[in-house]
């Protein structure tokens, strides 16, 4: 499983970043440390046609992409 760590970025980037990395993942955990972030990159896997998961770290969200 593809891990991508988007902590740190604002917005398009883990947007960006996320689509770079889909490829042909069938599970991929992306890393965000903003809500902002957390919320677009979910409706983007959503919309991808991916199972996501959104677990909460502290100060960070680890979302899980699963087809």
């Amino acid at each position: 499983m593809k891990t991508v760590d988007c902590r740190g970025l604002s917005c398009p980037e883990p947007i960006v970043q996320t689509k770079r990395a889909i490829g042909k993942e069938k599970e991929l955990t992306i890393l965000v440390d903003n809500v902002a972030a957390k919320e677009n990159v979910s409706r983007l896997g959503n919309a991808l046609g991916f199972n996501v998961t959104v677990k909460e770290d502290g100060s960070d969200w680890s979302i899980l992409f699963k087809k």
